[in-house]
């Protein structure tokens, strides 16, 4: 399978966060962080300045999802903890082109998520990832959206990665694959996926 296979972390608890890590550090180099605020989805995640804590071997990747009020402002905090890939919620941004700069002059890929329910528009130049929710953003599982399908074909005619995020299971990757998308990004089901 050439689509690359993402575990997410998005929990509230920062010792719950650490034995998800504990949990499947031994079968990937990336992890995604999910980051709330409160403003963009209800409840807050842990702490970002926790991630190097948590997450403290140097070999690994993290791509961290900004679902937070102005993504842009937490771009310096992001590189504070390591990140590599640095995604932020079109929804919650002013201006799309600074947060592009902002995280492009460091040096790291940069993303911009949609919501479920916001169609995806003209992408500016310098975005390495499209991240499309297939879910509502929040802390309890919920199915894949199938309005997902129809966003992923006409996020392809702008030509750079694609990944989908949120009620991703086992099911799901062959279609994914064979749709395009580039990153699947799982939660709970990735031990499942990987230990088959």
């Amino acid at each position: 399978m050439d689509m690359q296979i993402i575990p997410t972390i998005c929990e509230r608890d920062p010792l719950v966060a650490e034995a998800r890590w504990g949990q499947i550090k031994e079968t990937t180099r990336w992890v995604q962080v999910d980051v709330f605020d409160g403003v963009f989805s209800y409840g807050k995640s842990f702490d970002l300045e926790l991630v190097e804590k948590i997450i403290s071997d140097q070999d690994r990747l993290v791509d961290v999802h900004l679902m937070v009020s102005k993504p842009v402002g937490w771009v310096e905090k992001c590189i504070g903890v390591g990140a590599s890939r640095i995604i932020g919620q079109v929804e919650m941004m002013a201006n799309q082109n600074e947060f592009i700069k902002k995280v492009k002059e460091e040096r790291l890929e940069v993303g911009l998520a949609f919501d479920v329910e916001t169609e995806v528009g003209e992408i500016p130049k310098g975005v390495d990832v499209i991240l499309l929710m297939a879910r509502k953003a929040g802390f309890e599982p919920k199915e894949l959206d199938e309005r997902v399908w129809k966003k992923i074909e006409r996020a392809k005619k702008w030509g750079v990665k694609i990944g989908v995020d949120g009620g991703v299971r086992k099911e799901h990757l062959a279609r994914l694959e064979e749709a395009g998308v580039s990153i699947a990004y799982v939660g709970e089901e990735y031990l499942n996926i990987v230990n088959e």
